[in-house]
Parts: structure tokens; sequence; C-alpha cells
């Protein structure tokens, strides 16, 4: 039975794998039913096109049905089925994809179990103090003195992670809005590292900039800027500084259509396997140091996301034994505000 030309454009503009269904026999195929479910399906009983009990038992019902199943294209994909009566005997049947959907709730599961986790442990060592102390009134003032330092610790510990959380979340929630300022990027480089350098005093660090002459401005959030830089430098002097008179170098300069900054320390650099997850939430390559460094584990997750706010990238160039080097790449400005 020939369809009609309309309702042949119509589900072959469909994105998603859409079929025509009639006699037990599809009549239609789209280009992404046919990718799916192979070539030449048009004409073919439809018990051979889709061998998949449960979604078979949707369309032979012929009735308006959605149901979720897994397995058709490979062993755990997740789909939803959408079958539609069309009348005269014929039925739409539509399968939407739902693995970003999957991936994106089990992200959103992991995170709320690792957030847990981390305010956890602290949380711990709070209270087992705590009750230390309210129900021991006979210790000896040093020990009365170490424990309350534990706490005043593990509190503040506790308090960085929560601004994390609350400063990643406000990141995402502007992800789709890009900044209208105008910046200098060298600016913020000296402010951060002017910031820096108290930390890097104390851990040993010299820090160098090298700030190319007559860049372009960037269009940015300079809080944002200036946060992302916050976290890398600090990373850098904690993580990159093996010990006394390490160098951090920080650096700007043109590059292409855009500028090139750079974060570079002489550490013990990162494995491979690690630098495609470095901006996961909470990931750490080494947990007992980052904790004991006073990291909270979302520093380079809210890197990525600045990053990607203003529309710009970020890599990670390391490797044992020769530092880490970190690269955010910006679209620049002309002296007009246009991005070029």
């Amino acid at each position: 039975m020939a369809a009609p030309a309309p309702l042949r454009s119509l589900i072959e503009a469909l994105d998603e794998p859409a079929m025509l269904v009639g006699r037990e026999r599809v009549a239609i195929a789209n280009e992404a039913a046919t990718e799916l479910l192979g070539r030449g399906i048009e004409g073919r009983d439809v018990r051979l096109v889709i061998r998949h009990p449960e979604a078979l038992e949707q369309i032979l019902a012929g009735i308006a049905a959605d149901r979720d199943i897994s397995g058709i294209g490979a062993p755990d994909r997740p789909w939803t089925i959408h079958v539609r009566p069309l009348g005269g005997g014929q039925l739409l049947v539509r399968l939407v994809d739902r693995s970003a959907a999957r991936s994106a709730e089990r992200m959103r599961v992991d995170f709320v179990a690792n957030a847990s986790h981390e305010l956890r442990t602290p949380l711990t060592t709070i209270l087992g103090y705590a009750e230390t102390l309210a129900e021991d009134g006979e210790l000896e003032p040093e020990v009365h003195a170490r424990f309350g330092a534990i706490i005043r610790s593990e509190a503040r510990r506790m308090l960085r992670i929560v601004e994390d959380l609350m400063s990643l979340s406000r990141i995402e929630a502007d992800r789709f809005v890009a900044p209208r300022d105008l910046v200098a990027l060298g600016e913020i480089v000296r402010l951060a590292a002017g910031q820096a350098q108290g930390l890097a005093d104390e851990r040993g660090a010299r820090l160098e900039v090298d700030i190319a002459e007559s860049l372009p401005l960037v269009r940015g959030d300079q809080g944002q800027i200036l946060q992302l830089l916050d976290n890398l430098i600090a990373n850098a002097i904690r993580y990159g500084c093996g010990g006394p008179q390490c160098t951090v170098r920080l650096g700007v300069r043109p590059e292409g259509a855009g500028l090139l900054l750079t974060v570079e320390d002489d550490g013990e650099g990162i494995a491979r396997q690690h630098l495609p997850r470095l901006t996961e939430r909470f990931y750490r390559v080494d947990e007992a140091r980052s904790r004991d460094s006073g990291g909270t584990g979302l520093g380079l997750a809210i890197v990525k996301h600045i990053v990607e706010r203003h529309r710009g990238t970020l890599d990670f160039r390391s490797a044992p034994g020769r530092g880490t080097t970190v690269l955010v790449r910006l679209p620049s400005t002309d002296q007009s505000g246009t991005l070029s």
C-alpha cells in the first residue's frame, strides 16, 4: 500500500527513528530508522524488522501507547517507543533515544552521592571531637585547644565545599548566557597573581608572569575569569610544587583569532589516564594529598564551566616528571567589541 507523499515527507523530516506501519508491514522508514534497523526495511514484516518482544507487543496491539524499552541497537541502549494510530489501520512508530537522559540522571545521582560523602567525612570528624569536648570536662588545655583547632579546620573545609557547590550551581545556571562585558585578560592575570602571592610564599613557590603587549579585549565576566585563575594557580602551587624554589608560570598571548592563557608548573605531572577526568566533580588524582592541601575536588569542574560559558576551550598537557600545563583559549574582540 503506497503512502501519501505528504506523510512520507513528514516522517522523513523527523530526527528520531520513525516508521509508518500498516498491515504489520513497514510502509515508510526514515533515514534514522534505516540506520538503526537496517537498509531495505520498507515493505518487510515489522516482526522481522524489530526483533524486540516488548516493542512488537506495543506495535501489534494497534493502540496508542508509550513504553520505555532497552536493547535496540545495543544491549543496554534505552529508548521510549511511541505508537500512534493514524486511521486506516496505519500506525506511526517513533523511537526516542533516552541515552542522554539516562546519562544525565546517572550523573545527578553520582553527584549527590559524592557530595554527601564529601560533606559527611568532615562532619563525622566534627561530631566526634565535639562530643568528646562536651562529655569530658577534664581534658588538658593543650588537648582541648587541639580538638578545637581540628573542629575549626573541618568546619572550614565543609564551608569551602558548600561555597564551591553554590558557585558551580550559579555558573551552570548562566552557561547559556554569554558574558557581555569587555575585559582585559592581562590585567586580570596580574590581579590573580597578586592574590596568590601569599599562598606562593607559604609554599616556597615563585610566580612568573609573561603577558604579551597590546592584547585585544575579551568578552567576559571578570569575576568568573578571576575565579578560574585563582583555581588554576592554587592547583599549580599546591600540587605542582614538590619542593622549595619551584616556579609557576602564567602567560597570555595572542593565538589565532583569540587569546591563549597558560598556567604551567614543573611538578610531578599527571599520568595520561587521569587527564580526561580532571574536570569531573570530586575527581582527584591523589585523594589524600588533595584533602591535605585543602582541595574540594570541585575547582577544575568550576574552571571547565567558566570556560564553556565564555565560549572557550580547556586543555591539559602533562606527563609524570614533566609538570603540567593548563591551556585556556578565549575568543578575542576587535576594538569595537565584536568577537573576532
